[in-house]
């Protein structure tokens, strides 16, 4: 599983020129799911996004986690995540999980994350052709794989 995370101060996903999920200041996370991916794998990454210290105390130094500071949340599936570029100039995505497999990861992982920072979090929507604008506050912009725990 994979995460861009960027701080922003508002982000706002729109789909056919309709809102459908809208934060102030808080993260945005882009989630991509591989074939190989397990519940572990979204208990991993949500207790490390909760904990992750990217906002800023009194003295401007990012040590504050997104709970410490009241924000909020908005994830996007991005099967994009794990395009392979090794071959050509198309990117290949045989890495990505399929429909049937990572849409319900997808609803585990918000779900997941929901209980673990104990508020709401927005999303977009599965599959759908989003259109995705934000203020990256910073910036300040995070990747995090699964498979590189340590």
């Amino acid at each position: 599983m994979r995460a861009v995370i960027q701080r922003v101060s508002e982000c706002e996903v729109r789909i056919d020129g309709e809102s459908v999920g809208r934060i102030g200041r808080g993260m945005m996370i882009l989630l991509g799911i591989e074939v190989a991916d397990r519940q572990e794998d979204i208990d991993w990454l949500c207790g490390k996004i909760a904990r992750l210290r990217i906002f800023d105390d009194a003295e401007g130094v990012m040590n504050l986690d997104v709970g410490q500071v009241g924000g909020q949340v908005l994830v996007v599936s991005q099967f994009t995540l794990y395009a392979s570029t090794r071959k050509g100039n198309r990117p290949s995505y045989i890495r990505s999980a399929p429909e049937p497999v990572s849409r319900p990861m997808y609803e585990q992982f918000i779900a997941t994350l929901e209980q673990t920072l104990g508020e709401h979090v927005e999303r977009g929507r599965f599959g759908a052709d989003m259109k995705v604008s934000l203020v990256n506050d910073g910036p300040v912009t995070i990747c995090i794989d699964t498979k590189n725990r340590e």
